[in-house]
């Protein structure tokens, strides 16, 4: 009880997100912010490099320092992998968190330092409790105990004395001893390395104690779900932990999931979406009823963007806060105190509110289809696969899609490869009545859907049984931050889950 009240009263201590400055001075907090990274990183090897010390505004800081992917840094990134410091942050880095963003076999290792750990990713931690705390009095999560469902972390490869894997076993090592004792299950076993195993054990500990909170992707959280219920014979979570009262999730859009959460939690729960990745923590839900994420401006990192338009140019242009239009779809770009300077990270948004900035993730730059010209953006895929669901009285568990392209007399279409958990009772109705979904909601797709002049209708597959999990598993992806790739301009994906589905 002691413990609880020092909590309770350690949260209730915090501020919550200084909301009406994001509001009267969010473009002096981020350029307050940009100016403290500069002058932080002025003495590095690349801030030597990209001159710092003449950056005096916005202006200075695009004319100096250029746009950088991922494989522009990567050369910087594997010295500092090796043990090699003030490279791209002047304070010593030791972690680093490995990160794809999709099931590619190649592996992104973003610096993690402390400052990104404490007023980054914390941070965001304690308002988001903050936050929780403020639209639901009652508080009762810090009775029972916090299940996180996260990855594990090993040695680099490149120096004993660096650390990398899952950005959630990098959270979890460094949390502070009291918040550990509030954790289900063990350290010991949320950072097994062994999936398959790591669940089981898991479920068979966490069903012994009042947990009164998880977090974790939703694809994730489901299969340990069903492991938990089939531990415990239970027919729902609510008969296992019955105080149970909060589910944190992001990394991937909830709503396609929400039915199934239903079904886990029949007595209701309360959900709180963040926008956090391996790259920083960007944004939390801050009002009860809405699916808009505030951008958190104070968190260490300073943001740009890119129209939807010019992302694949160039050298394309990048606008700041002042410029956003609601309704657009914008490239982020971010640079950030671990040393991510000008960063393209992948994901695309839209402002829904500028008073305070709010947003929702609409995709990733390499995750849509526009072979043709239809710029399908996964938001409305996803939509478009609910309201098909809606119709035909079924569910999608996972799915993905690329484009075929034309090959002699047959036109092009969209090829779907989708594991439902109830499948059809008739396919083609439920394929008419995807197309007509997404007609509705992409002028550009129904564009080229008109009379079937570039785009014939979609061709679905059903998918066996636990087919993305198997493909997961053999790609050495199972847990932790891993997510199955929805939508691609090319068939690689597509074309293995096929093979494996004949």
């Amino acid at each position: 009880m002691k413990l609880y009240n020092f909590i309770v009263s350690w949260i209730l201590k915090k501020r919550t997100p200084n909301i009406e400055l994001f509001i009267n001075h969010p473009l002096e907090v981020q350029d307050d912010l940009r100016q403290y990274l500069i002058d932080t990183a002025k003495n590095t090897e690349f801030g030597k490099t990209f001159d710092f010390k003449s950056i005096k505004n916005s202006k200075d800081f695009q004319t100096l320092v250029p746009l950088h992917t991922y494989e522009d840094l990567e050369p910087q990134i594997t010295r500092m992998r090796a043990g090699e410091q003030n490279i791209l942050w002047p304070t010593e880095i030791k972690w680093f968190a490995k990160s794809s963003g999709t099931t590619s076999n190649k592996s992104k290792y973003i610096p993690i330092s402390k400052e990104c750990i404490k007023y980054c990713h914390y941070k965001g931690g304690k308002d988001l409790l903050s936050l929780y705390c403020n639209n639901f009095p009652a508080k009762n999560i810090f009775k029972g105990k916090s299940l996180m469902l996260g990855g594990s972390h090993s040695i680099s490869t490149l120096s004993n004395k660096m650390h990398e894997g899952d950005l959630s076993a990098i959270i979890m090592e460094n949390l502070p001893y009291w918040v550990l004792l509030q954790q289900s299950p063990t350290k010991e076993i949320a950072l097994m390395d062994d999936w398959e195993k790591k669940i089981d054990l898991m479920a068979e500990q966490s069903i012994k104690e009042d947990v009164s909170s998880i977090s974790g992707i939703p694809s994730w959280v489901i299969v340990f779900a069903e492991k938990v219920l089939e531990k415990a014979k239970k027919e729902n979570l609510h008969d296992v932990w019955p105080n149970l009262e909060l589910y944190m999730h992001g990394g991937i859009n909830f709503e396609p999931y929400k039915k199934q959460f239903e079904k886990l939690f029949p007595k209701g729960i309360n959900y709180l979406e963040t926008y956090n990745a391996s790259e920083g923590f960007f944004g939390i839900q801050d009002q009860p009823n809405s699916t808009e994420l505030l951008l958190m401006l104070d968190y260490g990192i300073y943001y740009e963007f890119i129209t939807l338009a010019l992302s694949g140019t160039k050298n394309p242009k990048t606008i700041g806060l002042n410029e956003v239009e609601i309704g657009q779809d914008y490239e982020m770009v971010i640079s950030t105190n671990t040393g991510l300077w000008r960063y393209r990270i992948g994901d695309t948004l839209q402002f829904t509110n500028t008073s305070p900035f709010r947003v929702i993730i609409s995709g990733r730059t390499k995750h849509f289809m526009n072979a043709f010209g239809e710029e399908l953006m996964i938001h409305n895929a996803e939509k478009a696969l609910q309201l098909a669901c809606e119709g035909t009285q079924t569910e999608v568990l996972e799915f993905t899609a690329s484009p075929k392209h034309i090959e002699g007399i047959t036109k092009a279409y969209h090829e779907w490869i989708i594991e439902f958990k109830n499948k059809p009772l008739d396919l083609a109705e439920f394929t008419i009545k995807f197309d007509q979904a997404l007609k509705s909601l992409n002028s550009d797709y129904e564009a080229k859907r008109h009379k079937n002049l570039i785009l014939e209708c979609p061709k679905i597959y059903c998918a066996k049984k636990d087919l993305f999990f198997n493909w997961m598993k053999e790609k050495g992806k199972l847990g932790g931050q891993n997510k199955v790739p929805r939508l691609s301009n090319n068939r690689d994906i597509l074309e293995e889950l096929l093979k494996l589905n004949l």
